[in-house]
């Protein structure tokens, strides 16, 4: 029999992963100097498993990631959740090696996961010195890099996706970028989301949004893609939504 004090119980323990979630999410308040970035994550429901994560490195740059977990609600957030701690603690002990991170990652998520879960992940060290961005795209959907001529570079995936198989190779790649250029980097919910007629927004309608408003600052690009979303969907989200912006100085 289920008591009315174990529902409360149960209701007080959801709220506080719900705001765990929303910890590990928070946007930092230092910047760098040739780098602003915004970010946001919309779950479908009250946890989900999208995220992203915007980390200062101390004497490199900054590191920039967002990953998808497999699944939905509960189950897809436990992954996620996993795959935040161990970027986090991999990310300080590798700083300058996107690669040596998220192979951390993978060993550590395939440890410890059911063999059909696992997480696409795209991350990426942007060096201060250089304006070099330094990533590695796990199965992820393909970053892009919008330039200040207009040009658009797409950063595809060239590793599996994390927790797949133990000993994945990931090999990091590097793009130079220029003063004005902008990185996006989201997740399916945003390109996959349909409207009444079941048509998909695709790459082409986020990509349109983007180019509409890339003098903008990031914060500013987040949410005018949220709300080109929106709008194309009449507000039916279906899937957890993510989406990075960065634009470099």
């Amino acid at each position: 029999m289920i008591t009315e004090s174990v529902v409360v119980d149960v209701s007080q323990d959801w709220v506080a992963a719900c705001a765990l979630q929303e910890r590990f999410m928070e946007i930092p308040c230092a910047r760098a100097q040739r780098l602003t970035y915004h970010a946001r994550c919309r779950q479908m429901r009250a946890l989900g498993g999208d995220c992203f994560h915007l980390v200062p490195l101390p004497g490199c740059g900054v590191g920039l990631a967002v990953a998808d977990a497999s699944g939905k609600g509960l189950p897809a957030a436990l992954i996620v959740a996993n795959v935040q701690s161990s970027l986090r603690t991999a990310a300080l002990f590798a700083p300058a090696d996107p690669a040596a991170v998220v192979s951390a990652v993978n060993r550590q998520l395939h440890g410890c996961s059911p063999v059909d879960r696992y997480a696409t992940l795209f991350y990426g060290v942007f060096h201060e010195n250089t304006r070099i961005l330094r990533y590695v795209n796990a199965g992820h959907n393909p970053a892009l890099v919008l330039r200040s001529g207009g040009a658009v570079a797409w950063l595809e995936a060239s590793a599996p996706p994390v927790g797949l198989f133990a000993e994945s190779v990931y090999q990091a790649q590097a793009v130079q970028l220029n003063p004005g250029d902008l990185i996006v980097a989201y997740t399916d919910g945003f390109v996959e989301a349909t409207n009444t007629a079941g048509e998909e927004w695709g790459v082409e309608g986020l990509l349109a949004t983007i180019k509409r408003c890339r003098t903008q600052q990031p914060e500013s690009i987040v949410e005018a893609a949220f709300a080109a979303l929106d709008e194309f969907s009449g507000d039916n989200q279906t899937d957890d939504a993510t989406i990075l912006a960065a634009l470099v100085y």
